[in-house]
């Protein structure tokens, strides 16, 4: 969500990779879902890890910063750049797997976390030139 949510509101302003953990799953159902109804296309986006970023020939010493969603994200980018000059953040937002009884109740915890991720955005770094 957090590429996606990027995209929309800075365009190629800004570059962004998105990358976790582990990469075993596709991209969640009701990810998709949420973000399609503020007209962001995630549906063919594919999870990528840390690792397959560094297979596939990405520096992670040449970004500028890492946001990390989640506490094991945070660890792993700490062990990543423990060598390097790069910044990494924090941003503890909430993990909407298995949350939610129904689909329409587990949609509401995937906006909560789209809407948290899209506040941290702009708080981080601003309104963007394609905001809506």
């Amino acid at each position: 969500m957090a590429e996606g949510l990027s995209k929309k509101l800075y365009g190629t302003d800004i570059y962004l990779q998105s990358a976790g953990v582990k990469s075993d799953l596709d991209i969640d159902g009701f990810a998709v879902s949420v973000c399609e109804e503020m007209g962001i296309e995630l549906s063919r986006h594919r999870s990528r890890s840390f690792d397959e970023m560094e297979q596939w020939g990405d520096d992670l010493s040449s970004f500028d910063l890492i946001v990390a969603l989640s506490p094991a994200s945070q660890r792993r980018a700490l062990e990543l750049t423990r060598h390097s000059h790069l910044e990494v953040e924090y941003w503890p937002i909430m993990d909407p797997t298995g949350l939610g009884e129904s689909r329409e109740d587990r949609l509401v915890y995937y906006r909560q976390a789209r809407d948290q991720i899209r506040a941290k955005l702009i708080e981080r770094f601003g309104q963007g030139t394609t905001a809506s």
